[in-house]
């Protein structure tokens, strides 16, 4: 389990982190979302021990950071924001010798160098030097030096940052693999990796926990949650859209000449706008109810919109 409370951090004048306090259990995929300079990587930095906090505390799975900052870091694994790695080393070179930093030796070591390389996919670069590699490989590196020990413990910033949409993929899966019996933490600004990823969503900016709560929860906020979008063969006639019960607004979408048909909170529309279609004989090529769109209520909230 990690226990956050009243975290904080200053710098000179301006306050990173604000007064933080929350609580993750094993099991846990949380995504921290935020706007750049939110206090997303400050956090983090924070939970692994590379910063001290001005004010609060950070337990990881029993141990204080601050006062038994070893016995904590055994439990983590981080990969920190642009993955850094020693370029001049070799990949398997590099991954021995974090292996030999954590205490691994012999037969042990080779077993957990060669399982963290199988499970990112390193083989083919083994032996090329880390500052040889694409943006997508150092950041497999990376990962791969954060899951060597098995921790109990995922931290990771910006986890797919780099990778093309296969590799995305491939260390989703990972991850979602890897957080049956482990706390997972991931910063991102990637809001799709949150609904993909993630059962907890926590929403900061300028240091201040904004929300706290599941990522279809979050999406309910916004004013596209239960809209319905219908892509026709001609044009509809909108008042009798607008004249359904629970229908708020309709919104033309000129790139592909659609409409998004908007519901009032609370209410679901689809029933009765299929129906209309059918009973209007209206020719429809797609027809999709929309959960909602995370990027919307990200720029309502960051903004200082809904509450």
């Amino acid at each position: 389990m990690i226990e956050v409370k009243h975290l904080t951090k200053r710098f000179i004048q301006q306050v990173a982190v604000d007064d933080l306090s929350f609580t993750i259990k094993p099991g846990e995929v949380v995504g921290f979302l935020g706007p750049n300079g939110a206090g997303k990587s400050t956090t983090m930095k924070m939970l692994t021990g590379f910063l001290t906090p001005c004010a609060g505390s950070v337990s990881i799975c029993g141990f204080d950071i601050g006062k038994k900052t070893l016995q904590a870091q055994r439990q983590i694994g981080y990969l920190p924001e642009g993955a850094p790695c020693y370029g001049e080393m070799s990949v398997g070179d590099f991954l021995r010798f974090i292996g030999q930093i954590r205490g691994y030796r012999g037969q042990e070591l080779q077993q957990r160098v060669a399982r963290a390389i199988a499970l990112v996919e390193l083989q083919r670069v083994v032996e090329q030097n880390i500052e040889t590699l694409s943006k997508g490989f150092k950041r497999r590196v990376g990962l791969a030096q954060a899951v060597l020990h098995e921790p109990k413990v995922l931290i990771l910033d910006e986890p797919t940052d780099g990778l093309d949409p296969n590799q995305k993929h491939q260390v989703r899966t990972l991850i979602k693999e890897l957080a049956v019996d482990r706390i997972v933490i991931i910063s991102t600004h990637i809001l799709e990796e949150v609904s993909a990823l993630c059962t907890r969503a926590m929403l900061i900016n300028q240091g201040r926990l904004l929300v706290d709560e599941t990522p279809y929860a979050l999406q309910t906020r916004s004013r596209y949650h239960q809209a319905v979008t219908v892509l026709a063969e001609q044009p509809l006639d909108q008042q009798l859209l607008l004249a359904l019960p629970g229908v708020a607004a309709i919104e033309d979408n000129a790139l592909d000449g659609s409409i998004t048909v908007l519901a009032e909170p609370g209410q679901v529309i689809f029933p009765a706008v299929n129906r209309l279609i059918h009973e209007q004989n209206w020719q429809v090529r797609e027809l999709e109810v929309e959960r909602g769109r995370l990027d919307e209520v990200f720029r309502s909230l960051t903004r200082g919109g809904a509450q």
